[in-house]
């Protein structure tokens, strides 16, 4: 083998293993839920709901919203949104809660996938193709309410909101609202060597109203 291939091979070799050893340093992400006990720069301790301290490191640019009281009204077609639900016996989902995106949020995470606010929860991220309409009964747990389509891209799913279910409105926020106290709700994040969750993303409760999903 020439000395100019041999060299080209250890290089890539070294390059490919640099890769692997990052990529096993960072942990599998997880969602993290809990109320600011201290902020140290971009660094947050968390008391987690349900379990205990976490440190949080916020990148440079994350991305800050803070959560605004809705109701279903609020909800038009075309909005973008998400919802966490659980499944139903008839294949439509029943919503736990409903956060509205700004417009500047459009296509955030959208699609279906596993989630765990609760048993079995799912969360859609996707755009409402209609006004809600009025359903005269649930056959699993006779609770009227209100039925929403919404469509991603490669699926559609229809989803029932429950006098229980939150609904709240995403507006933009900054970090100067992110203080001990406060409830927090932080997606994807990733758990670095030392322990650290790092992240790119973090919601606010604001005014009373904690971050719902």
């Amino acid at each position: 083998m020439k000395p100019n291939t041999w060299n080209s091979l250890m290089l890539a070799t070294a390059g490919i293993l640099a890769l692997t050893l990052a990529s096993q340093a960072m942990g599998p992400s997880a969602n993290v839920r809990g109320t600011i006990a201290n902020v140290d720069g971009n660094t947050l301790e968390i008391n987690q709901q349900g379990g205990g301290p976490v440190r949080v490191h916020l990148a440079d640019n994350a991305k800050i919203v803070s959560v605004a009281k809705a109701s279903l009204s609020d909800i038009k077609p075309g909005s973008f949104i998400g919802t966490a639900a659980t499944p139903r016996t008839d294949g439509t989902l029943q919503a736990i809660e409903i956060h509205i995106f700004p417009e500047s949020m459009r296509g955030t995470g959208e699609g279906n996938r596993a989630w765990d606010l609760a048993p079995k929860s799912s969360m859609t991220n996707g755009t409402v193709a209609q006004r809600p309409n009025k359903v005269a009964e649930n056959k699993v747990s006779k609770v009227e309410g209100n039925s929403l389509t919404v469509e991603y891209g490669g699926g559609t799913k229809v989803v029932t909101a429950t006098p229980g279910t939150r609904v709240v409105t995403l507006v933009p926020g900054d970090r100067s609202e992110l203080k001990p106290n406060v409830k927090v709700f932080i997606p994807g994040a990733t758990k670095d060597a030392d322990g650290v969750w790092q992240a790119d993303r973090i919601t606010i409760g604001k005014n009373g109203i904690s971050p719902p999903m």
